[in-house]
């Protein structure tokens, strides 16, 4: 299964190269969610695949953590990196159309033009590690499997499935409640396939170490718990010379070594401790990368451009927390943050500021609600800030001097109107007497530079804020259980938002432990506007309803919003051979590379 980032790259296109029955019935290799697909049926590979590309050879990656289980789909447990690898999917979705998927263990899909059902064809060639030909059953067994036992995402994620059934073999049916979510038959060819004869008398809620069987690429040959993984390359992959996998999965051998201090890390990789680094924070990027291997091209830094939305990463508050639940106490914590400060002193000017939930697309709000954005808000205006209908929303600014007076000054009046008062240089509530005091919960050293000015400037108001940091065991721990002040936290947003939408703001997941509605949201505007998202039928209509849920979202103050970049920063040994074209959504198309002296083994 894909990492669950890359499931939400989506959305533009119908189908082409298909054949429509009298009763418009589609069968098709793939499936679009608007417009024509670009890969005709016959296809041989991915353009931003070298098809030639030799195998061999072995690379070593790092993980930063630690990890305690091989699944990745419970609550419990950290789950290890670069698991996914060892599993396939229905289908596999094109990282250069903003969402389409192409058969893997699903050769070919059927399903009605309105889009209520979709029958799955299997590969009768599709085969798990030992042998065993991957069945509907197993489709089956896993979708229940995971509604019933999996992280809460699933059930957001497929809440529209109302029936999945194994009309044989090699069909599976999967029925919707109605015809308006276009883009579940989609999300559902996005399903990995569980093996039911090794899950049906073992206990998939548990999280261990117990290698796991799958159907990928590659499968695991060794670890050291916590601190390491080995890979291998299944040399008769059943999937191989598929087109969707034809040029991918090169290496040998992929080796993950685990690390603890991001220091160390970065270092372990300029003494060729591993091949392969992408670098998120601006200090390291604009003050480490540089030396005698840099200067002699043994070690290549590079910046990539990419169009993937970059959705919101921010300072999330809890609003279970009763501090948090008044709109204008947060948007005062918003006030409180200087990004422009922070921005010039400590990222040498390289992000910029994120001003929406959808942010780098065009499904970020901007100016004022569009007329079709106003259809859809205007049954709420009583239930809604009246700002979302009469201002452009705009993140705080200030003149990155460190002086952040206005803001401050606004945010004390805000805090004022929300029953807040000054008892000497402390924050207390008027009613109660309590102090304004909380924790904002990092696993991550390196964002203490971050959080520590914040909470220099939260002082300022009063709020005696805190900074914690725990490893990311117990991080996550917390997290799932919604037991935080505040986190830095990212919410990630695709071409085609859809489904995912309900595991983030929903009602009915705020309460659900381990959903990722880590706000707390619980909105009926909201929950109608995740619906309309989902039910949109056009890309017009889509635009309309994030532009509108976006609006909604960002005057009530959620969040702090934080920063964004629209390239991704890659360091590499010079070992490593790519395709002349790469990827233009998704990540930077590694496990499409090969090694050149595998190049150099075969000539």
């Amino acid at each position: 299964m894909l990492d669950l980032k890359h499931l939400f790259i989506a959305a533009t296109v119908f189908l082409a190269c298909s054949h429509a029955t009298a009763s418009n019935v589609v069968t098709s290799h793939g499936i679009a969610m608007h417009g024509d697909m670009k890969y005709q049926e016959g296809f041989t590979h991915f353009e931003y695949t070298n098809p030639e590309a030799p195998k061999g050879g072995s690379v070593t990656l790092a993980a930063y953590g630690t990890f305690d289980s091989f699944n990745p789909d419970i609550v419990k447990g950290d789950a290890a990196a670069f698991i996914t690898v060892t599993y396939d999917t229905l289908m596999v979705s094109a990282m250069d159309e903003p969402f389409t998927v192409y058969g893997l263990v699903a050769e070919k899909v059927e399903y009605p033009e309105d889009r209520s059902w979709v029958i799955f064809h299997l590969n009768p060639k599709a085969r798990f590690h030992d042998g065993h030909p991957i069945t509907a059953e197993d489709v089956v067994f896993t979708f229940n499997t995971l509604i019933e036992h999996g992280q809460p995402f699933y059930r957001a994620y497929y809440a529209d499935v109302v029936n999945v059934e194994a009309l044989d073999d090699q069909r599976v049916k999967f029925t919707a409640r109605d015809n308006k979510n276009r883009e579940l038959p989609l999300v559902l060819g996005q399903l990995k396939v569980l093996p039911k004869h090794y899950w049906e008398n073992r206990d998939f809620s548990a999280a261990n170490l117990e290698v796991p069987l799958g159907s990928g690429p590659y499968k695991i040959t060794s670890f050291d718990t916590g601190k390491s993984i080995t890979f291998e390359r299944v040399k008769d992959y059943w999937a191989k010379d598929l087109p969707v996998m034809r040029g991918s999965y090169n290496f040998d051998t992929i080796k993950v070594e685990y690390y603890r201090d991001q220091t160390v890390m970065l270092e372990a990789f300029k003494g060729g401790s591993y091949d392969y680094r992408e670098e998120n924070q601006s200090k390291r990027w604009a003050t480490d990368y540089h030396g005698p291997r840099f200067d002699k091209g043994e070690i290549i830094k590079q910046e990539i451009p990419h169009q993937n939305p970059t959705g919101m990463q921010a300072f999330v508050m809890n609003t279970r927390n009763e501090l948090f639940q008044d709109s204008r106490v947060r948007h005062a914590l918003n006030l409180a943050f200087d990004f422009e400060w922070t921005n010039k002193q400590l990222f040498y000017g390289a992000y910029n500021r994120t001003q929406s939930f959808f942010s780098n697309s065009d499904l970020a709000s901007s100016g004022l609600p569009s007329e079709a954005e106003l259809a859809l808000l205007e049954p709420f205006r009583e239930d809604l800030p009246v700002e979302v209908f009469t201002q452009e929303y705009q993140s705080p600014t200030t003149d990155g001097s460190g002086n952040n007076r206005k803001n401050i000054r606004k945010a004390i009046s805000l805090l004022k109107e929300a029953g807040w008062s000054f008892k000497g240089t402390e924050l207390v509530h008027s009613t109660t007497g309590k102090p304004f005091k909380f924790e904002i919960l990092l696993y991550n050293k390196d964002f203490e530079r971050v959080v520590l000015p914040y909470i220099k400037n939260l002082k300022k108001l009063g709020i005696e804020a805190s900074a914690r940091v725990v490893d990311s065991t117990n991080y996550i721990r917390i997290v799932r259980d919604f037991e935080f002040d505040m986190i830095i936290g990212g919410f990630g947003q695709s071409n085609s938002p859809g489904n995912e939408q309900r595991d983030y703001w929903f009602s009915k997941f705020a309460d659900h432990k381990g959903s990722r509605n880590l706000i707390g949201v619980k909105d009926p505007v909201v929950d109608i506007l995740i619906e309309k998202i989902i039910s949109a039928q056009s890309r017009a209509d889509l635009v309309a309803a994030c532009r509108a849920l976006d609006r909604v979202l960002l005057w009530n103050h959620y969040v702090v919003p934080q920063w964004y970049i629209n390239k991704h920063r890659i360091a590499y040994w010079d070992k490593f051979a790519q395709p002349e074209i790469a990827p233009i959504y998704g990540d930077v198309g590694f496990f499409n590379w090969w090694l050149k002296q595998a190049e150099a083994s075969e000539q």
